[in-house]
């Protein structure tokens, strides 16, 4: 092979496109990535694609023409913008004698600099070692085999590739139970705030299109927020007070870009579940990306990946302080289409009309109702109870008087119990007056 730098600074960039396409858009980013990595970009390479090769992902020709310009500009890093596999890897790097990192590689590699929870870093190493592993050769020449001692076992044992195949399958069961430890912790913390009836609002949207300002104009948390890819990995959750549905819980996640990895899609389930198990998302767009189109069409892939395609969404368009013809404003273009707020999160413009619209579009989702409980249903209380329902109670000769404020999406599990209780609570809980009076007659079956 060949010797590696291990500086990696000096990024020549390789960006394929199909015959009869050009993006600059493409190359753009994916020079925003390199540079969000710490890497230099002193040059780049367009290739015409019809089919990748299956030895060097480029034709030779091309590979000629890699291998000069990587000479000629003392480049000490090629970055390939597509997916390699491990063949093409390989024979790419001893061709140009360069060390060539792929997409995956790269985004992995961001993303193990900006992970600063537990959690998080271990999400990354997960996806690092399932990404490594089929990129393991023989490292060791001076070493061909480790031999057995004992008599019957002289001959030869594993190559040091297995042996390194062994390890690092260790390790990722080891991240794995860890993983899944953190999992049932997050899961355990998730059904606590269900409990307390705080709905779950979730910042996603493209890398860079500023949630986590957004997230610090609304709440005021102070989270880090740069103009870079991928600033911010791990959730962050505040509480805010003062809205028509009353308290919520807004969480940052993490960016999406396009052709995220499928190994970080899994490795971060946990970390996405956040927004998967949100009552309501906040789809931040930058307002002034002309490519917002395509931005809005992959996070909606991503969203769909992780099963989150069908939940309510406001789409918030930001940064309109690069525009100088939008001014902030809360609208909806169609009468079942997502409301749609303009707003400058870096000058706070627009936040209030925001948080209103937020608050609007959660309380119809939220049901607000007194039910009269007789004392032969104490039942039915212990299970309102149970799900973090009752927000007052009060006993009278009769039973209990008690308010209800909870979320739809636990309340309608109980229009299905038995002895018909489900078709009175729907009427009684979702009917628009101020109080209720429950039917004791059938409560025999509950």
């Amino acid at each position: 092979m060949f010797d590696r730098s291990k500086k990696g600074e000096r990024a020549l960039l390789l960006q394929a496109q199909p015959p009869g396409q050009h993006d600059p858009a493409l190359l753009e980013e994916f020079a925003e990535l390199a540079r969000s990595a710490g890497a230099g970009v002193v040059g780049t390479l367009t290739a015409r694609l019809d089919k990748p090769n299956p030895r060097y992902f480029i034709g030779t020709g091309k590979a000629e023409e890699l291998k000069a310009q990587k000479q000629a500009l003392d480049a000490d890093l090629i970055l390939v913008n597509h997916t390699l596999s491990p063949v093409q890897e390989r024979n790419l790097e001893k061709f140009t004698e360069c060390r060539v990192v792929d997409r995956t590689g790269l985004i992995l590699d961001i993303f193990a600099q900006r992970a600063r929870s537990h959690e998080g870093k271990l999400q990354v190493e997960l996806a690092q070692l399932k990404h490594l592993s089929t990129r393991l050769v023989r490292g060791w020449t001076h070493l061909e085999r480790q031999r057995g001692g004992a008599i019957g076992l002289r001959g030869p044992g594993e190559t040091q590739l297995e042996i390194d195949r062994r390890l690092l399958g260790a390790r990722v069961k080891q991240l794995q139970k860890r993983l899944d430890k953190v999992e049932v912790q997050r899961a355990q913390a998730r059904r606590s705030r269900e409990r307390s009836a705080l709905p779950l609002v979730a910042l996603v949207g493209y890398t860079n299109a500023g949630k986590s300002t957004l997230f610090n104009a609304m709440t005021g948390a102070g989270v880090y927020a740069a103009d870079q890819l991928f600033a911010t990995l791990d959730p962050t959750l505040r509480r805010i007070d003062g809205l028509e549905c009353g308290p919520i819980v807004l969480a940052d996640t993490v960016g999406f870009i396009r052709d995220l990895p499928h190994d970080l899609v899994a490795a971060f389930r946990s970390t996405l579940a956040e927004a998967r198990e949100a009552d309501l998302l906040l789809h931040v767009i930058d307002a002034s990306d002309p490519e917002r189109d395509t931005r809005i069409a992959d996070v909606e892939r991503v969203l769909a990946e992780i099963g989150a395609a069908d939940l309510p969404q406001v789409l918030v368009f930001n940064k309109i302080d690069r525009l100088q013809s939008d001014v902030p404003r809360v609208e909806r273009f169609e009468q079942d289409g997502p409301l749609r707020a303009w707003v400058s999160a870096r000058d706070g413009i627009g936040i209030g009309s925001l948080l209103e619209a937020v608050g609007q579009a959660l309380a119809s989702e939220r049901v607000h109702q007194v039910l009269q409980v007789p004392a032969t249903s104490g039942r039915l209380r212990a299970r309102l109870h149970e799900l973090g329902m009752v927000a007052s109670e009060q006993a009278d000769e009769s039973g209990w008087r008690i308010e209800i404020d909870a979320p739809r999406s636990l309340i309608e599990p109980l229009f299905g119990m038995p002895g018909g209780h489900g078709a009175w609570l729907k009427g009684a809980l979702l009917a628009p007056t101020d109080g209720a009076t429950y039917n004791h007659s059938k409560d025999t079956h509950y």
